[in-house]
């Protein structure tokens, strides 16, 4: 029964497949399609619409309507039958379309005759291209196989849509829907603006071979790749490293799930019966799934639209026997790289010089590879839902990271705008690069040190060219981060030496590994247990001296890498003083190991805290005479101070590290080490805007380390800056009630009357 009923679409395709061989005009290979689908499915009417750039409906061709109404008769997105279909992507089955509150009459097509109705979504990637219809006169409904059959067409003009042969019939100033500009709007991740063309990280793979010429060997074709399939995800989830091979677990569950879905593979079985290759099968039964989650308002559902997406991307290259595509193959000059996620280590594959942004659907300003991409100095919008599915490879984007919106396929004017901006930051740059000679002092002659964090070996020609007085914070964490497997001790050695050589005598503080919270190793088994709030769990220095082989090897080949020269090495997250002297403890005894082998040793070793934890607020004068150093992580000592979550986006304007109360705290920290002769840096995200620069000097800093980027902005700010004025200011306003203080609006005032730049 299924092979009769499957009979008419098989003959329909092979129809389609004979004329989109033939050498037609592109009209007239429209127009002979809709009248053989008009011919399979006795419909005395087959109309297509195509969706232009503009959010509007325009019929292309059409049998049985008044054929003077091609490229005439429109309709909007949402108006009528044909925009409702278009705008919901879903089929319309009705026996009196007359009827359905949607109905829009178009006089010039001579519509009004014809009562049923089917229409379907013309789809490619679950995005409308346009709408594909047929119509009779008497009322009846369509039956299941001839809807199924309207849908397998519509695939195969979606993709005559996207090869650009229609194009050609548009009027001018008139583009079809894949030309359309897009904007998105989500998260900055990290700022700067980039401007250049789509990859992306997992390009879809396009489906060319259509049509079947046998449905049963097609039929054991996807058998086959599924088995593999399913056998390749149990082979991950039952490996151990399954997570460093960038997949999370319930993430492999649910794909074990949908692979061994039935009702998923019984209609890609159905579509091959219609005619389809098992690789268009997959294409289009995913394109429907696609757009029909993409209407549910259930968000989870709407979440897992993007497992079943990379479900099927994996069943095409089994189908297709793709293995891993070279990144670097053909990557334009200006890449912007498009994806859902990616891992740390897959960013760092892509080519340094050719990198102008990043585009994630998913991720965190705390994920890996985001962190990975501020040190790379490219910018970062992420949370752009839909951004990969509209995008083409090679399509003009612009990432703006500091508003967090992507424009594909900008207009000309907004492009230019952008492109001002560019050059505008460009100038600014230049300048910047011009203050790089002049001493690092204030309008009224106080030397301040400018340092720049870093953390892998990408970071390191940014310091000559920041102009850095050297390295505040090495974060050592971000080598294992981005690494499969723990580095070794050599490895880790070298990496220590090469900053140690770039830095050519200039200051570098090493702060120890600084792993668990938001960073998870995955290959560390200790580091991935679930805890109830791991920002304030099992984490940095509580880590490591729970695990001191992590610590031994680490301080062992600090130590070596900075052979005849100095070594200052910083413990994060300290919490008590005794946590200082059990690190302590242990690198006297790595010292004392190496002496014994005659080991080149550092001439002197300066040993740190991060004060981060609130508890060493009431410790703070014990602490600076335990240690040679401090240096404050703003960052998680404001989100602790003030018990909010510096992930957690509804928190993210409702409090300001320039309140009162927090840059009280700072100018706390700054006196006691004033008051111990107890040097004291500030290596948070405060440091690297001038504004709050600017605060932080006037409480005491005269040490700030920051992104290479900031350095210049910073300058700027402080070479016209009346530091005492600023000093006298502050205690004027921090020394008052702190009720209704606005401090950032004050700061930002005393800067305008001064003109300093910010």
């Amino acid at each position: 029964m299924i092979r009769d009923m499957a009979a008419g679409p098989r003959v329909l395709l092979k129809r389609l497949r004979e004329l989109m061989a033939e050498p037609l005009e592109p009209q007239e290979r429209l127009d002979r399609i809709v009248r053989d689908i008009a011919a399979n499915m006795v419909a005395e009417v087959c109309s297509l619409y195509v969706l232009r750039a503009d959010s509007v409906l325009e019929l292309y061709a059409t049998v049985g309507l008044n054929p003077n109404a091609v490229h005439l008769a429109q309709l909007r997105l949402g108006q009528g039958l044909v925009g409702t279909i278009a705008a919901s992507a879903r089929a319309l089955n009705l026996s009196n379309a007359q009827e359905h509150p949607a109905f829009a009459y178009l006089p010039e097509t001579g519509e009004e005759i014809y009562h049923s109705f089917l229409g379907v979504p013309v789809l490619r990637a679950g995005r409308t291209l346009g709408v594909l219809v047929v119509q009779n006169k008497t009322m009846r409904h369509y039956r299941d196989d001839e809807i199924e059959a309207l849908e397998t067409t519509a695939m195969v003009i979606a993709e005559m849509i996207a090869s650009g042969d229609i194009a050609r019939l548009s009027r001018p100033g008139l583009e079809l829907d894949m030309t359309r500009p897009a904007s998105f709007t989500g998260i900055s991740f990290n700022e700067g603006v980039g401007l250049g063309h789509v990859v992306l990280h997992e390009p879809r793979i396009v489906v060319t071979n259509l049509f079947n010429e046998d449905s049963d060997e097609e039929l054991r074709r996807l058998e086959d790749a599924l088995g593999s399939l399913r056998l390749s995800i149990d082979d991950m989830l039952s490996r151990r490293d399954v997570a460093f091979e960038g997949e999370h677990r319930e993430v492999l569950e649910a794909y074990r799930m949908f692979a061994n879905d039935r009702g998923w593979v019984r209609r890609l079985e159905e579509a091959i019966r219609n005619g389809l290759t098992a690789e268009a099968a997959v294409e289009k039964v995913q394109s429907d799934m696609r757009a029909r989650m993409l209407h549910m308002t259930d968000p989870y559902l709407r979440e897992r639209m993007s497992d079943f997406d990379d479900l099927a991307n994996r069943l095409l290259r089994q189908l297709m026997g793709r293995g891993p595509e070279s990144i670097a193959a053909s990557l334009p000059k200006d890449a912007i790289v498009v994806a859902r996620s990616m891992g740390a280590a897959e960013l760092l594959d892509y080519p340094r010089d050719r990198l102008r942004g990043l585009v994630l659907e998913d991720g965190a300003p705390t994920s890996h590879v985001v962190i990975v991409a501020r040190a790379m100095g490219i910018p970062v919008a992420g949370q752009m839902k839909g951004a990969v599915s509209m995008s083409e490879n090679g399509d003009p984007i612009i990432v703006d990271g500091e508003e967090g919106t992507i424009h594909l396929r900008p207009q000309p004017d907004l492009e230019a705008a952008y492109a001002e901006k560019v050059r505008f930051r460009a100038r600014r740059q230049e300048l910047y690069r011009e203050l790089r000679k002049r001493p690092s002092e204030t309008k009224d002659g106080v030397k301040i040190d400018l340092l720049m964090n870093a953390g892998l070996a990408v970071d390191l020609p940014q310091l000559a060219e920041a102009g850095a007085a050297g390295i505040g914070l090495f974060r050592t964490e971000l080598q294992f981060m981005v690494a499969s497997t723990f580095p070794r001790a050599e490895a880790q050695e070298k990496l220590y030496r090469d900053v140690l050589d770039t830095a050519k005598g200039r200051p570098v503080t090493f702060r120890t590994i600084d792993i668990g919270g938001d960073k998870v190793l995955p290959y560390f088994k200790g580091s991935v247990q679930e805890e109830e709030n791991p920002a304030l769990g099992w984490r940095a220095i509580r880590l490591t001296l729970d695990r001191p082989g992590l610590l031994r090897t680490q301080i062992r080949a600090l130590l070596k890498a900075s052979g005849g020269r100095e070594l200052k090495v910083m413990l994060p997250m300290v919490t008590e003083l005794s946590e200082i002297a059990q690190a302590r403890e242990i690198i006297d005894r790595e010292v004392r190991h190496l002496s014994r082998f005659a080991h080149h040793l550092p001439t002197s070793l300066k040993l740190g805290a991060m004060i981060e934890v609130p508890a060493l607020l009431w410790q703070l004068d014990e602490l600076m005479q335990t240690v040679d150093f401090v240096s404050v992580g703003s960052n998680d000592l404001f989100q602790f101070v003030m018990a909010a979550d510096r992930g957690n986006t509804q928190l993210a304007d409702r409090f300001d590290p320039l309140s009162v109360p927090f840059l009280r705290v700072l100018r706390q920290i700054a006196e006691a080490g004033a008051r111990n002769h107890t040097p004291v840096t500030l290596c948070g995200e405060l440091a690297g805007k001038p504004i709050s620069a600017m605060a932080l000097l006037g409480l005491g800093y005269r040490s700030i380390s920051m992104s290479p980027a900031s350095i210049g902005p910073v300058k700027a700010m402080l070479t016209e800056l009346p530091l005492g004025e600023l000093k006298a200011f502050l205690d004027d306003n921090l020394s008052g009630p702190a009720a209704n203080l606005p401090m950032r609006a004050l700061l930002q005032a005393f800067a305008d009357d001064r003109s300093i730049p910010l």
